[in-house]
């Protein structure tokens, strides 16, 4: 396919960017936005758990741990630092219980989980006890015995040998460190829990105990760090040698400890760096890793053998999924229907201890936002396949993106061939806010959190 409805108008400067860091959350994790997810959609919910799915469409697991030793300065998800081990064993019998009622359902439709995801939270806060308990009993109800893909995000102060031996025979493929910075300095300032000397121990024992792929995360834009802390966390990063390295542009949503200290001084600025320093260093990060052989696989990511290396969740979850969402604050997607679980524990345990669902909101998408989504987040691969989008969606994705398209290739940040349209790194390092062009009207200036 050559033809493309995109004209060769001049190049014109894209629209300012806002440079300082104030708050807000920028990152497009979904569509449409959460915001306009509701209570009163929850029979709309209830309807598509009871269809039948359709047989090709995946179906994957993410399971929400919202324990962690201390809470991060700049953190906004549903955390909980003060559960003792009778509150812990609570949620694991509550989110057993609600897997149990989903399996169940219609929608399972005999198939089994395709890639499952522990997420946080520490779910390596989990004793080993807890994490077998835990384990046995989701694979009692969902076998994984055709999982693809098994991840388990970790806090490197909370692993030890005999942790990370039981996450092997548990089934974990990939391991994902949360290091964020290797300074200590830096990492106490921002709150974090563990210190540069658990990263190395950590990734010794993972590496030992052998998890097919193990993910570093790092983050560009710390309080106090600095371009020289930046370069010196790329190349212990290199040095590290990781399967994967993902890195995360610095932001500051409204329910942070960095937001509260902020409003308490009525400052509008966020004490770290600005937009434009955050773009330069992860810039310089993916530079760096490409020079000893990895590839950037999307814009948060480099790999360092693509043919082995693989991110099933990820691109599951953006071709469009059933991803079965348990715990707290949790969201899902099923036939269709997105929905959010209740935002706090004790509600969230007293439903499922009532034999109830927790779901809090949903919201069913129309044939046109579900292309939007899958369209949106694929984006933030580099590249999109215009003939899997037409024949999928029975649309013309040139025709009817038409001008955001344009938008984007006058701002000289994209290009059609063929049957691909791409976007070149300068589009990959500030994609989330370019990502709202292609938003319909009505939710372009929406909250998205």
């Amino acid at each position: 396919m050559s033809t493309t409805v995109l004209t060769n108008a001049p190049e014109i400067n894209s629209p300012a960017i806002e440079k300082q860091t104030t708050v807000g959350n920028y990152f497009v994790s979904n569509y449409p936005p959460f915001s306009f997810w509701k209570a009163e959609n929850l029979g709309e919910f209830n309807d598509a758990v009871e269809k039948s799915p359709k047989v090709t469409n995946p179906l994957g697991i993410y399971l929400h741990i919202p324990f962690c030793r201390k809470r991060c300065h700049f953190c906004y998800f549903r955390v909980y630092t003060d559960k003792d081990s009778a509150a812990i064993r609570s949620y694991i019998d509550a989110a057993l219980k609600e897997l149990g009622i989903y399996a169940a359902k219609n929608f399972i439709g005999g198939r089994k989980p395709k890639f499952i995801y522990f997420g946080g939270g520490t779910p390596s806060y989990l004793s080993v006890d807890q994490l077998r308990m835990l384990t046995d009993g989701m694979k009692a109800l969902l076998p994984w015995d055709e999982a693809e893909e098994v991840t388990f995000e970790c806090e490197p102060g909370t692993l030890t040998d005999h942790k990370l031996k039981a996450l092997r025979e548990i089934g974990v493929t990939r391991l994902s460190l949360g290091v964020e910075n290797f300074d200590d300095h830096i990492l106490e300032i921002n709150g974090r829990a563990h210190l540069s000397k658990e990263i190395a121990r950590a990734y010794g024992y993972a590496r030992e105990v052998g998890f097919p792929q193990i993910n570093i995360d790092l983050i560009a834009g710390m309080v106090e760090e600095t371009d020289a802390n930046w370069r010196e966390n790329v190349r212990k990063t290199i040095e590290m040698s990781p399967d994967s390295v993902t890195i995360y542009q610095m932001e500051i949503p409204y329910n942070t400890t960095i937001y509260k200290q902020m409003k308490a001084e009525g400052k509008l600025e966020a004490p770290v760096a600005d937009w434009e320093t955050k773009r330069n260093w992860v810039a310089y990060a993916f530079v760096e890793l490409e020079k000893v052989g990895y590839t950037v696989s999307s814009a948060y990511t480099a790999v360092k053998d693509k043919k082995k290396t693989q991110f099933v969740y990820r691109d599951r979850l953006w071709a469009g999924a059933d991803l079965l969402s348990l715990g707290v604050a949790s969201f899902g997607h099923i036939n269709g229907v997105h929905y959010q679980n209740q935002h706090d524990f004790d509600p969230y345990v007293a439903r499922l201890q009532e034999g109830a669902l927790p779901v809090h909101r949903a919201l069913t998408a129309t044939d046109d936002e579900r292309l939007i989504r899958e369209f949106v987040l694929q984006l933030k691969l580099g590249s999109v396949s215009i003939s899997y989008f037409n024949q999928k969606f029975a649309t013309d994705v040139l025709t009817r993106f038409a001008q955001p398209l344009q938008t984007l290739k006058d701002w000289g940040f994209l290009t059609v061939q063929e049957d691909i349209i791409s976007i070149n790194r300068d589009a990959l390092l500030q994609i989330d806010r370019l990502l709202h062009e292609f938003f319909l009207a009505e939710h372009k200036n929406a909250r998205y959190a």
